[in-house]
This record gives structure tokens, sequence and C-alpha cells, in this order.
């Protein structure tokens, strides 16, 4: 039954819009082969062959809310420098809408993976975390009021550069998004800002992120019965300190737990089948998952829509995107998964 109803919503994805609030960066890719040592320094000397730029961070994620045909919309700050062109001529590009504060004295977040034979051998990053300056964050705010009121679904995908502060996350849940009342508010968490996220309707730690927040080590290894307990244990932890409306904790391998409430969890399987690389995943899955309910899916359709498309993305190489042929051929190719209730109540 829920492969039929997940069917139909990847069919009305189409159209939906997503505004995200976060912190945008430009990837950028050296690629080359090491054939020798410096003679200046015992390190690699890399042939460069390649050099690609592509969406880091929320751009990732709106870049993943075009792929499943929807419409995004994102608010973030960059430098007024050559990488803060770049990034905003990618996402034009790519269809993306952008509402960005210019900063003079803040450089965009760039980080540079230096890569020979298909093995990252270092990363650079250029980046400023510092809190951002007081006229920058109204100009923030008023960008965030006019925009909200076209949709009814928020993301914020918090990399912990700065963007995301008490006076942003204050101001999204006082908003009233386009159908008259709050937009429902998804977070893609950092722990070093969970204090932030109190009372949002949707929370999307992986196990690390929800551990930390929680004080609790999420037994993600093959037993079973640890893995239930500790995912219980730091679910209810989080509802405790967040007050948040539901919760969906990634799990890898062992797929995903999603509570619907503090006393309604359920574990949905992974439908991945090679795990390449996991760059981008959690992007992929609160953009899926926004959609989905912006399409009018429940909780259970929309995580079961996340998870085919994170599932599609682990199995490529570097940050990817799902599209909905893709994830109709996924639904065809797997059974409808077995969703185990955690706490023995559903």
């Amino acid at each position: 039954m829920i492969t039929s109803t997940v069917r139909s919503l990847v069919e009305k994805l189409r159209g939906q819009r997503v505004m995200i609030v976060g912190d945008v960066m430009l990837d950028h890719y050296t690629f080359g082969s090491v054939s020798r040592i410096s003679p200046e320094a015992p390190v690699p000397v890399l042939q460069v062959s390649e050099e690609k730029y592509l969406l880091g961070g929320a751009g990732n994620v709106a870049q993943n809310i075009v792929a499943l045909g929807g419409h995004a919309t994102i608010i973030g700050v960059t430098g007024n420098d050559r990488d803060g062109d770049m990034l905003t001529g990618l996402m034009d590009e790519t269809g993306i809408t952008t509402d960005f504060v210019r900063e003079d004295q803040r450089r965009t977040t760039c980080k540079t993976r230096i890569i020979a034979q298909n093995q990252q051998i270092v990363r650079v990053d250029r980046e400023a975390c510092e809190p951002l300056d007081d006229c920058v964050v109204g100009v923030l705010l008023e960008k965030i009021s006019r925009v909200v009121q076209e949709h009814d679904i928020v993301i914020v995908s918090d990399y912990g550069k700065g963007m995301v502060n008490t006076a942003i996350m204050d101001a999204l849940r006082a908003s009233k998004g386009r159908n008259g009342s709050r937009p429902r508010i998804l977070v893609d968490p950092k722990p070093q800002n969970y204090d932030l996220y109190h009372d949002v309707d949707l929370l999307t730690p992986n196990a690390k992120e929800a551990g930390e927040g929680a004080g609790v080590d999420i037994r993600t290894g093959p037993d079973a019965d640890a893995l239930r307990t500790s995912v219980i244990r730091a679910g209810l932890a989080l509802f405790k300190r967040l007050h948040c409306a539901h919760l969906l904790i990634t799990l890898g391998a062992s797929g995903m737990a999603l509570f619907d409430a503090p006393d309604r969890a359920r574990r949905i399987p992974t439908f991945a089948r090679k795990v390449f690389d996991v760059t981008g995943a959690g992007d992929t899955v609160i953009a899926a998952l926004a959609m989905g309910l912006a399409a009018g899916g429940n909780l259970l359709e929309a995580s079961v829509l996340a998870n085919h498309a994170a599932g599609i993305v682990v199995g490529q190489v570097g940050a990817a995107t799902a599209s909905p042929s893709g994830i109709l051929l996924a639904l065809q190719e797997h059974a409808a998964p077995e969703v185990e209730d955690l706490l023995g109540t559903c």
C-alpha cells in the first residue's frame, strides 16, 4: 500500500514550492594524478587534469528540490567576491531563485577537495564563520518576511557558518506562509546550534548529530536491540530538549527512525543497494521530505520518498541528486518497506 501512495506522491512533486534559509557554499574539486614526490618537501605532486565547481551546503538542498521538479528559493549570505559570483551563477543555471546578501567584509565559503587517483588527499576550506553583523541580519529578516509569504514549507540548512541564529529562527517561527498559517519548518541541524531549533516542525539529524544533541551514543552496528534502545533514548531526549513536533534520525545502512511523536516511532529500512559516497545525502533527505510534504504526503510517505531518494544518491560519487523518474524506477525495483515499530505501540 505504501509503495502505491508514494508513487502517487512522486507524480505530484512538480511545481511544489520550497524556501531554504541557510549556509551557502561553493564546492571546488581539483582532480589529477600523482606520480612523484616533491623535491622541496615530502609531499605528493598533483598533476591537475580537471577542475569543477558545484553547489554545496544549502545550495545543494535547493538543487535537489529543482531536480525533483520543485521551485526552490534560497536566502543566504555570500561575500562580495569571485566565489560569490560563481555561486550565484551556478544557482541561476540550475534554476534556483536566489535572494542573497552580498557582504563586503565576509568571504564566500569555498571548500576545495584535491583528488588523486579517485582518492581525496586534502581539503582546503576558505570560510568565515563569525556571527553576522546586525545590519546584515536586519536585511535578511526583511527578505524572509517577504519571501515566506509565498511558501508553506521552509528548510533551515545549518552548516554552522553563521547564517542560522536566534533572530532568524525567531522570525521563521513568527512568520505567516502562503496559507495564512505558520509554514512548516524543517531543520537539518548542526550540533552546536541545537538550542536554536526549539518548537520546529521536523528535525532531520543523522545518528552522530542526534547523539550529540541528546547526549546518547546511538549504536548503528549489527546489534538490533542496541540500535533500537539507543535510538529511542536519543529521540526522547531531543523531544524533551527541543519540543519539536516530529523527528527523523537517519541511520545510514540501518535506514531511518521516524518519530511522529515521542510515543510513536518507526524504523524504515534503507533502500540503498550500493554505497559509494554519502556526500550530500542529508541534503537529499531533507529536500525530498519537504517536497513530499508540500505535495500533500504524510510523514511516513514523505520519509519513504526521502529514503528512496537517498538510496539513489549514495550510489553515485560526489554530491548528487535524485529525479522523479529515478525514484519511480526504484519503487518498481524494491518491495514495499517492512516498517518496524520501535516502541511497540503502533
